[in-house]
């Protein structure tokens, strides 16, 4: 039941749609949906450090916004004037709070990818398409994971020597650091090669090699996918009704709120909040079975 469980390409439509409705949808209640919904989805996935990551996005939004308005100067709504003199607009403002969030949601959407689509689901995908593609994204997939396990073993096996990145003075914290980082790179390298050598033996570049798959297209994938497209059919007559889009030169204006619009709004929500839906009911009914199991 959990969405991960479901068929790769559902995982590929589902993300695909939700990042590309946060780069296009700019009206204040679709983008706050999408921040909404790609926040509680990675701290959902992610737990603390997604939590903790998500507020620096946050942070750099917000500052993101402030240097924009300082160098940038449209509108009609001056609010003051900056140290050089130049007219800070509100326009200018939300315009870059609207890019800056974008970029934030952009980036919680794949902190969730990487949680979600594995090395397997990749060469899945893209396997037949381009073999040398998904090769080179299934390697760029776990290859981040993998440095921050080799970094925590380079640290302590170099901690028992004295030379950690917390001992010593600054001077020579840095220097360990950069001893760190060198050995990581070094090895990262190493790895990559070794992986392609491998492949290659493997014959993965010859033309008509075929790859084993679990996946299987279900009629639980057909009915989540009717669904999905339901929703994303109310998100395209939003979008024919001019309802995602709004205009910040000369001022801000977008189309006014009318019934109509809460049912877009719903659909929109209701598609981006239900794979995580679906995550916490898998959850729970993997947890009471496995409560059954035990009293048992």
């Amino acid at each position: 039941m959990k969405f991960d469980s479901y068929h790769p390409m559902i995982n590929l439509i589902y993300f695909a749609a939700a990042i590309t409705c946060t780069i296009c949808f700019k009206q204040p209640v679709f983008l706050g949906i999408s921040f909404v919904c790609a926040f509680a989805y990675s701290v959902k996935l992610g737990g603390l450090k997604s939590f903790l990551l998500n507020l620096c996005l946050i942070v750099l939004a917000f500052g993101y916004a402030a240097r924009y308005a300082s160098y940038e100067h449209f509108g009609v709504t001056a609010l003051k004037a900056n140290f050089i003199g130049n007219q800070i607009t509100l326009e200018s403002i939300a315009y870059g709070l609207t890019n800056g969030l974008i970029v934030a949601i952009v980036c919680m959407w794949f902190s969730c990818i990487f949680r979600l689509i594995t090395a397997d689901k990749i060469v899945y995908l893209f396997g037949r398409i381009s073999p040398k593609l998904s090769l080179f994204l299934s390697i760029l997939l776990r290859t981040i994971p993998r440095v921050k396990i080799r970094a925590k073993r380079i640290e302590i096996s170099r901690e028992g020597i004295g030379r950690g990145i917390k001992q010593g003075n600054l001077l020579q914290k840095f220097l360990h650091l950069c001893s760190l980082i060198s050995i990581l790179i070094t090895w990262t390298l190493e790895d990559f090669v070794e992986s392609s050598n491998s492949m290659k033996s493997r014959g993965y570049s010859l033309r008509g090699r075929t790859a084993f798959s679990i996946y299987r297209f279900d009629n639980r994938d057909r009915s989540l996918v009717i669904v999905f497209f339901w929703c994303l059919t109310l998100v395209g007559m939003a979008v024919l009704f001019n309802q995602t889009t709004m205009c910040f030169d000369p001022m801000i204006i977008m189309n006014p709120i009318t019934s109509m619009s809460y049912v877009f709004y719903a659909a929109y929500a209701f598609f981006l909040l239900l794979p995580m839906g679906l995550q916490i009911v898998g959850e729970y009914r993997f947890a009471k079975m496995r409560k059954e199991a035990y009293n048992e």
